[in-house]
């Protein structure tokens, strides 16, 4: 199997799909990733910890409706052209 740009989409569909999925309560919670503990103030830096828990939630409500086309035209691909 080669690498190509429609593998590279793929892939970076599968990832960000799992991000979307993520529960917030479940998982992210119980290994201190959830929303709450991202509480900063203004003027204070970010760490890399915070940055994380922003891109998750923000994944989790800016992509989720955008993702459902793009799965449903990534699997129509794929059984068609397989």
């Amino acid at each position: 199997m080669a690498f190509t740009l429609g593998s590279l989409f793929e892939a970076c569909l599968l990832i960000i799909n799992a991000i979307a999925v993520l529960s917030q309560e479940r998982f992210l919670a119980k290994i201190g990733f959830s929303p709450a503990d991202a509480s900063s103030t203004f003027g204070q830096e970010t760490g890399v910890k915070q940055q994380i828990i922003h891109l998750i939630s923000s994944v989790q409500t800016l992509l989720r409706i955008p993702l459902i086309p793009l799965n449903i035209a990534t699997i129509a691909y794929e059984v068609i052209l397989g």
